[in-house]
């Protein structure tokens, strides 16, 4: 077993990862009733993604011998309705303007990226857009 979920009240749940015994709480939304206070079950699954992406990459890039400590990901989740769900995520990762990889190091790490297990677990019909803010690399003369 990963995890266990447990309902708190008004709309709240108490979600444990069983191993480590670190707790996530989630509120309904703003706009279904929930107080937003917390992530919503939405929420996690858009920044799952981002989170995922983020971790696949980071084993290339210790392979690489990159460090990619300090990226970070603007994450917007996109829903729709009829039925209620997750219709879009953008993601926009931005890297720390000391990070210098080349170009094939920068392909590497995007394509690595696209090949994280949340990715492939995404309906298709929820539509992604993923950037990638790589500081330009400055050329020499």
């Amino acid at each position: 077993m990963t995890s266990t979920v447990e309902y708190d009240e008004n709309l709240r749940t108490v979600c444990t990862h069983l191993r480590s015994g670190v707790t996530i709480e989630t509120d309904a939304p703003l706009d279904n009733q929930g107080k937003g206070e917390r992530f919503s079950p939405s929420d996690l699954v858009a920044t799952a993604l981002g989170s995922c992406m983020l971790t696949i990459m980071g084993i290339k890039a210790r392979d690489l011998n990159v460090d990619l400590k300090g990226v970070k990901i603007e994450i917007e989740k996109i829903m729709a309705a009829d039925p209620r769900r997750i219709g879009g995520i953008n993601l926009t990762f931005h890297f720390p303007e000391g990070l210098k990889p080349d170009e094939k190091q920068r392909v590497i790490l995007e394509r690595a990226a696209h090949t994280c297990p949340v990715i492939y677990s995404i309906n298709p019909d929820i539509k992604l857009n993923i950037q990638f803010n790589w500081h330009p690399v400055l050329s020499m003369p």
